[in-house]
């Protein structure tokens, strides 16, 4: 039965050892592929040595400008008896990805959906960050407006405390220090706040304490590393 493989990607070029055996050897196998950019699929693919030319591979590219009409051509080498593997640009598909809409037309194809283990820095810098892991929510990227930063700091603060749920979320790399910095001026003393950036690079910190030791300790520069970032209350 053809299978579309959501298929992970390394976090960062020093990253290559975080995808499986099995993964690799489906990238090698399949020659059809959905990604986000065509170019970084192929940069991945030569750098797991695919035994055969790059440009014997179909690349179509999903992005969130992509319109809904062109995604069943994406799925079309299935219904043909093709294997296809999902891509992201990095870690897993269809988590803070476009790759979510490929699987539920997948799903709603009658083509059967295998996921494939591998790097998701949500998780990673969650089970690292000694937060709740039993009650979690990830909202993405917060407003960039200072004003609506703010107000949406104060807000997940107050959903951690209410249902003692670590609230997650990432920022655009370039951003990481004024996010971090307002959510210092704006979080509570007591609340604790977590930094998971690098994940699994050489470059890798992972650190989780109080407001108020962040203000006497702050973190190191982080501009420009992807970074995961973490508000809620001691696990124990």
């Amino acid at each position: 039965m053809p299978t579309l493989y959501l298929l992970p990607a390394p976090l960062g070029p020093d990253a290559l050892h975080t995808l499986s055996p099995y993964a690799i050897s489906l990238m090698h196998r399949l020659e059809y592929f959905i990604a986000e950019r065509a170019k970084t699929a192929r940069h991945l693919m030569k750098r797991t040595n695919l035994p055969h030319p790059i440009s014997t591979l179909t690349i179509y590219e999903l992005d969130k400008r992509t319109p809904p009409s062109e995604w069943q051509r994406f799925l079309d080498p299935a219904l043909q008896g093709h294997d296809i593997g999902l891509l992201s640009e990095a870690g897993m598909p269809g988590i803070a990805d476009p790759g979510s809409r490929i699987v539920t037309l997948a799903h709603e194809t009658g083509i059967r959906v295998e996921p494939v283990t591998g790097p998701s820095s949500i998780l990673l810098g969650l089970i690292a960050s000694g937060l709740s892991g039993q009650n979690f929510c990830f909202h993405g990227y917060l407003p960039a407006k200072r004003s609506e930063l703010t107000r949406q700091l104060s807000r997940l603060e107050s959903l951690s405390k209410r249902f003692r749920q670590t609230q997650i979320f990432m920022e655009t790399p370039y951003r990481n220090t004024a996010v971090v910095q307002e959510a210092l001026n704006t979080l509570n003393p007591d609340t604790r706040f977590g930094i998971a950036c690098d994940l699994t690079l050489p470059t890798e910190y992972i650190m989780t304490r109080t407001v108020s030791h962040w203000k006497k300790k702050p973190p190191p520069d982080l501009h420009k590393r992807p970074s995961i970032f973490l508000i809620g209350h001691s696990n124990g």
